[in-house]
């Protein structure tokens, strides 16, 4: 299993993990519980650059040159002007007045979307990318990771609770409750 850099080529691939991962997110974003439309609205903003949910942002796991997992992550400070080119997407497509709440800030970098194939899942994917992100960022470059968790997920809660993260507040995402957590180097 290696971990690297997601390229414009996987972006199939991570566009299809990260829906497991925002599925209603989309859904709400779109305005329609439409699962191809879904997956074509986050493969567009994956594979184009200088957004919120690039291939640039993303980092995939990879086993026998099959992606098994992806994670989209980036820098707080920049979600406003990588989320612009989904905004006015979404208002001129779907919904004219989306206006999505603010889920990060400066001062972290934001694990937005993790998602593993689910032929894969429970094999600790998730918990060695997540490592991985940890050892990258928190460990090698000092730098604060954060993420939202669902209150009614307590499973993944407890895995991010393991590698360390601790609750900070809590946020809203898509009419969801959202506990938000850090950690910090």
């Amino acid at each position: 299993m290696i971990i690297r850099k997601a390229t414009l080529q996987d972006s199939k691939a991570i566009a299809s993990l990260l829906l497991i991962a925002m599925e209603e997110i989309v859904y709400s974003f779109i305005r329609k519980k439409d699962f191809e439309l879904a997956k074509a609205f986050l493969l567009h903003f994956v594979e184009s650059e200088n957004n919120q949910y690039s291939y640039q942002n993303c980092f995939v796991v990879e086993e026998d040159h099959k992606i098994t997992g992806a994670v989209n992550i980036y820098d707080g400070a920049a979600l406003l002007e990588l989320r612009k080119p989904i905004i006015d997407y979404v208002r001129n497509n779907f919904n004219p007045d989306f206006n999505p709440e603010v889920e990060t800030q400066s001062g972290e970098f934001y694990i937005d979307s993790i998602g593993v194939n689910p032929e894969y899942q429970g094999l600790g994917i998730g918990s060695k990318l997540l490592q991985f992100l940890i050892d990258k960022y928190s460990v090698k470059n000092n730098l604060t990771l954060g993420l939202l968790v669902e209150e009614a997920n307590p499973n993944a809660k407890k895995l991010y609770l393991r590698l360390g993260f601790k609750k900070v507040g809590h946020k809203k995402l898509a009419g969801k409750h959202m506990e938000h957590l850090q950690l910090k180097p």
